[in-house]
């Protein structure tokens, strides 16, 4: 690779504070239940700030899973459903990202692993925009949206009411808003502040 290229490679983090990773389910095929995964994290690289030149390598840990619930969720981590002992990770691996339309949207295509299970998947990101923040950060904003099968990864438990309807559906809605920082332009920011202090200390 040349010294060109390297050089042109931003690193980008998620400001988890800032973001949200979350899902909805319909429940009784009457209503939904709406839940998030509170730790994940990713690794993100560019050419320069094209984004669809994104490499993305994302993880949710499948214990931090909540829906407000402690019963519902104490059931989602055990052997019927998550069954977070022996599969901690759900990861998400880009493969392609397609042009942008007319509204900023892009199709994300790339491999999801759940339940030791990968398959291919393609979500749709609209991007929000690039900025610097008020401390001269520089950040960009994305929601990622898309609707899997559960039962594709092996997530098959359901129950029948006494009318007969499913418990949970079939379909999974994934919807997440994700804030992005600079971490290429964060860190020569915080080596410009180190060499000032070095100055003003020599």
């Amino acid at each position: 690779m040349k010294a060109t290229e390297i050089a042109s490679k931003t690193k980008w983090s998620i400001d988890q504070e800032n973001s949200l990773i979350s899902f909805n389910v319909r429940h009784l095929m009457i209503s939904f239940v709406k839940g998030e995964f509170k730790t994940f994290d990713a690794c993100i690289s560019t050419t320069g700030k094209n984004f669809s030149t994104a490499k993305i390598n994302f993880w949710v840990d499948t214990s931090s899973i909540t829906t407000n619930h402690v019963k519902r969720d104490r059931h989602l981590k055990s052997e019927d459903l998550l069954d977070i002992k022996n599969n901690r990770y759900i990861t998400f691996t880009s493969c392609a990202i397609g042009r942008s339309d007319a509204n900023c949207d892009h199709d994300l295509c790339g491999e999801l692993t759940m339940m030791g299970i990968t398959r291919n998947i393609t979500l749709n990101v609209h991007a929000g925009g690039i900025l610097n923040d008020h401390w001269g950060h520089e950040r960009a904003a994305f929601t990622v949206s898309g609707k899997i099968n559960r039962s594709d990864w092996g997530l098959t438990w359901n129950a029948a009411t006494e009318s007969g309807s499913l418990v949970i559906a079939d379909e999974v809605e994934i919807l997440c808003e994700v804030e992005l920082t600079n971490t290429n332009k964060a860190r020569s920011g915080m080596q410009q502040e180190t060499m000032k202090e070095y100055g003003a200390m020599g």
